[in-house]
């Protein structure tokens, strides 16, 4: 009976030792995950890392920005050639020089450095007051807002048979005047009339009337031409362009002109019948 009194305490104290066991190293096994002061915390490596790859292509832009906003801008003592190619502020070439002598030229007259062009060998710089630097970045902005802006140009379309009559022609031209004058390319299209046999000189007559209804703003873009098998005629009208504008002006007063002189060379010879 005590002996089996002792077996029982001995496997009791086994199976505690055992438990307890499995419980402490549970605590050991956790306790580092917990207590870890470094586990959420990144390296300031990585930090500056990603700081740098997330703002390569914003640094590139505001590069690129500057560049542009950079026109005539104060270089400064950062000259980053050794020799140079130096211009006064009159424009007079001032000939090849060494940075360190450029900056005590700035120094002594009181002027600016610009870059006139770095694509030579040396790079060409220029010494500026102030108040030219101030005129040329207005001239810049004038000459940014003169530039035309360009725009994608739209075509109308417009089709009708050869068999049309005047006053319907007439209300197409209307129609077409308006759209040129807004810049829009106009494609005009004819088919022929029941006469098959139609001579293509019946069409381009038609093409050259609605031409000859607005003088001095619109020409051929492309000039009749035969489609779909010959049984239509097709042209494109346009706005006529700066150039062409002043060369019809210029034809007018021309022609005004020779009006003018033929009309005092009918009066003289009228005076000198009557005398």
């Amino acid at each position: 009976m005590a002996l089996l009194q002792r077996l029982a305490l001995h496997t009791i104290k086994t199976e505690s030792g055992r438990i307890g066991g499995c419980f402490g190293k549970r605590i050991v096994q956790k306790a580092p995950a917990q207590l870890s002061p470094t586990a959420s915390v990144p390296r300031l490596s990585d930090l500056i890392l990603a700081k740098g790859f997330s703002t390569l292509e914003d640094t590139q832009e505001e590069k690129k920005k500057k560049k542009k906003s950079d026109a005539f801008s104060n270089v400064g003592r950062k000259i980053s050639e050794r020799i140079i190619r130096v211009f006064d502020e009159k424009g007079n070439d001032l000939g090849v020089m060494h940075r360190a002598n450029v900056i005590r030229l700035m120094d002594k007259e009181d002027l600016r450095l610009v870059q006139r062009n770095a694509s030579t060998e040396p790079p060409e710089y220029q010494l500026m007051t102030g108040a030219q630097i101030h005129q040329e970045r207005l001239k810049t902005r004038e000459q940014e807002k003169a530039k035309p802006k360009t725009a994608p140009t739209m075509t109308k379309e417009l089709t009708f048979s050869s068999n049309i009559g005047q006053h319907d022609l007439d209300t197409k031209s209307k129609q077409i005047q308006q759209w040129i004058e807004k810049q829009y390319r106009v494609q005009i299209t004819i088919k022929k009339g029941k006469n098959a046999d139609e001579p293509q000189s019946e069409t381009d007559e038609i093409f050259n009337q609605i031409l000859q209804s607005m003088p001095g703003i619109a020409t051929f873009s492309s000039r009749p031409q035969a489609v779909r098998g010959g049984t239509a005629f097709m042209c494109v009208l346009r706005h006529l362009n700066k150039k062409e504008e002043k060369a019809y002006r210029d034809s007018q007063e021309a022609q005004k002109r020779a009006a003018l002189n033929r009309d005092k060379g009918s009066d003289r010879e009228s005076d000198a019948v009557c005398q």
